[in-house]
């Protein structure tokens, strides 16, 4: 039930107010004088909850992002210099090809001179340039890569194809996830379990999902059966994913490059040996799954601050702009530069069409504007392990919400252990 509001309140928005898009994203546009984001008053409003718990009063110096924002999504748009919009196809390809050069670098230096003791180290390499092909591929699934929409797609298959991704599967199924980032139960892939779910979930099924360190390797289960609550899979065309022929057709078209990519696997174990494709490939790809879950869980669990809770919307008080705030920008050190910046977050998922290597400069463009709703990623040094401390907090407290209410906040079932799941299953 929706609480009253207070008379010192400010009256909700209007959907466009809110950044609430009408029939997709908002088409960039000039119409109107633009603003400057430095003579805009930054306005805090306190707003009681909605929903059946309470929203938490945000501490001093904190944002209810719970409440809508004194912005506008357009005002966001229009403070972004309009260079950051453009795709440049020669630096697209020149990050893809050093990517594959290091890959492949790293395959031969391994394959011909690796001592037994540094395959590990290796294993962790690879991976990690795995997923840096991945970005790449994730650049392709936003049309960021270039203009092209064919070459886009043509590039995105063969990259996404080599690390065993379903490319219009996944780029699909991460279109949804954008337009729905926020929402209970529309969004797609780390969205919240309803607690009617959670009761009815496995107990094993429950540790999977929910706890560490297993769902961190959970995304070739996910491609296969996506997540709770949801049917069918990224490889069936006749999944719901799918809609029109075109999707069916684009998915179909997938899997026979990923079919193609199965049979060089194949062909390059027959003539190395299962031990070194072993080490050389199915070990790098398992570090890529870490790395994938690790970061696409932090980018919306886990806030720098243990004592922010991230609110989680439906109905009336779910907006696109309101849902793309509770994101969170991260550090990786010195993975940030090898990564493509993909921990630079909150601004990518408002703007998808911003490439890569302009979304730090849009960032430090949107900042004035948002005031103290973007919130600074707390600095990594060289290896980002202060990540750890959000992404376990977050794997202990976050477990599921409520089944009803506009806005709703994670809540912790303290029995959720692998010993008792054990037990439970046994029964």
């Amino acid at each position: 039930m929706l609480a009253s509001r207070s008379a010192s309140a400010l009256q909700r928005p209007s959907a466009a107010q809110q950044g609430r898009p009408v029939g997709g994203l908002p088409a960039k546009g000039r119409s109107t004088p633009r603003r400057s984001p430095l003579c805009q008053p930054l306005r805090v409003a306190t707003i009681p909850s909605t929903g059946t718990e309470q929203s938490e009063q945000p501490a001093q110096g904190r944002v209810d992002l719970s409440a809508p924002p004194p912005f506008t999504l357009k005002e966001l748009r229009d403070a972004i210099p309009e260079p950051c919009w453009e795709k440049d196809t020669f630096k697209s390809f020149a990050y893809l090809a050093a990517d594959v050069g290091v890959v492949a670098g790293l395959a031969i230096l391994a394959f011909t001179a690796c001592p037994w003791w540094a395959w590990p180290l290796y294993w962790f390499a690879q991976g990690t340039m795995f997923w840096a092909l991945f970005v790449v591929g994730h650049d392709c699934g936003h049309q960021s890569f270039s203009n092209n929409k064919f070459l886009n797609n043509f590039v995105g298959n063969i990259v996404h194809s080599t690390i065993l991704v379903p490319y219009h599967g996944w780029r699909i199924s991460h279109r949804n996830h954008h337009a729905n980032h926020g929402h209970v139960e529309n969004d797609e892939s780390w969205h919240p379990v309803r607690k009617s779910l959670y009761d009815e979930m496995e107990p094993l099924a429950r540790i999977g999902r929910l706890s560490l360190p297993w769902s961190m390797f959970a995304y070739p289960f996910y491609l296969w059966k996506r997540s709770p609550g949801k049917t069918g899979s990224h490889y069936d065309p006749n999944c719901d994913l799918f809609v029109t022929q075109t999707e069916k057709e684009q998915c179909v078209a997938s899997n026979l490059f990923l079919i193609a990519w199965l049979g060089v696997l194949g062909a390059c174990t027959v003539q190395l040996g299962i031990p070194a494709m072993f080490n050389l490939y199915f070990m790098p790809y398992w570090f890529f799954v870490l790395w994938l879950d690790v970061v696409t869980y932090l980018q919306h669990h886990g806030s720098h601050d243990p004592e922010e809770k991230l609110p989680w919307f439906r109905g009336q008080e779910w907006s696109y702009l309101r849902g793309g705030l509770t994101t969170l920008d991260r550090d990786y050190g010195i993975f940030s530069r090898i990564h493509h910046s993909i921990g630079i977050h909150v601004v990518h998922h408002l703007f998808p069409q911003i490439p890569h290597y302009r979304l730090e400069t849009a960032t430090d463009a949107v900042k004035p504007v948002m005031g103290p709703y973007y919130r600074e990623p707390v600095k990594s040094g060289i290896f980002p392990t202060h990540l750890l401390e959000p992404l376990v907090r977050s794997f202990q407290n976050d477990h599921y919400v409520d089944d009803e209410g506009d806005v709703v906040f994670y809540k912790r079932d303290p029995n959720l252990s692998l010993s008792k799941a054990l037990k439970e299953q046994k029964k």
